[in-house]
């Protein structure tokens, strides 16, 4: 198998890409929503640091990996596809990107705000600014953006199974 795409299929690089920030966001939604419902502790803090680390990770990857969408080649829709799938997938596609950017800097903004440190896994960050409201902000962007990407998720699964199972076109196959 190739690293780069081809006009048939994607390479070996855009489908790690996908499935590792496919198995990565599978462990942090859940770690997210349990972390949301901890009373305020050391252990709290502890899965905090865990969820913030591992939040970093899906947005190095989400960026690296628009910067190699970006420099590579697209595997060309297939034939049978309407134009309205094909700008539904694009949009879908896109709000993914958008939403895992978004909720990356409004958790950023949400910690920073709240006067925590952020670890940038490369380095840690602090400000000596506090806005406890526009840190509520932050935090309600931060966790509609996470249901919004679980509203994402269904509509790409169910776009795929509905390709397969009732199109029987190859579009899964591109990216396994």
């Amino acid at each position: 198998m190739k690293i780069t795409n081809d006009t048939n299929s994607y390479g070996l690089l855009a489908r790690f890409f996908h499935w590792i920030t496919f198995v990565i966001l599978l462990l942090q939604l859940p770690l997210g929503i349990y972390l949301d419902n901890l009373e305020f502790s050391e252990f709290k803090l502890s899965i905090e640091n865990i969820h913030i680390i591992i939040g970093m990770t899906i947005f190095y990857l989400t960026l690296l990996r628009l910067i190699w969408k970006s420099i590579n080649t697209k595997p060309i829709d297939n034939a049978s596809i309407s134009k309205i799938q094909i700008i539904a997938s694009r949009v879908v596609h896109g709000l993914f990107y958008m939403t895992l950017l978004v909720i990356t800097i409004s958790g950023i903004g949400k910690l920073l705000l709240s006067g925590e440190e952020v670890n940038f896994i490369i380095m840690k960050v602090s400000i000596d600014y506090y806005n406890f409201d526009l840190a509520d902000r932050f935090y309600a962007i931060h966790a509609l953006s996470a249901y919004f990407l679980l509203i994402l998720f269904s509509i790409h699964l169910s776009a795929v199974i509905y390709h397969h199972v009732f199109q029987k076109d190859k579009i899964l196959r591109k990216m396994l």
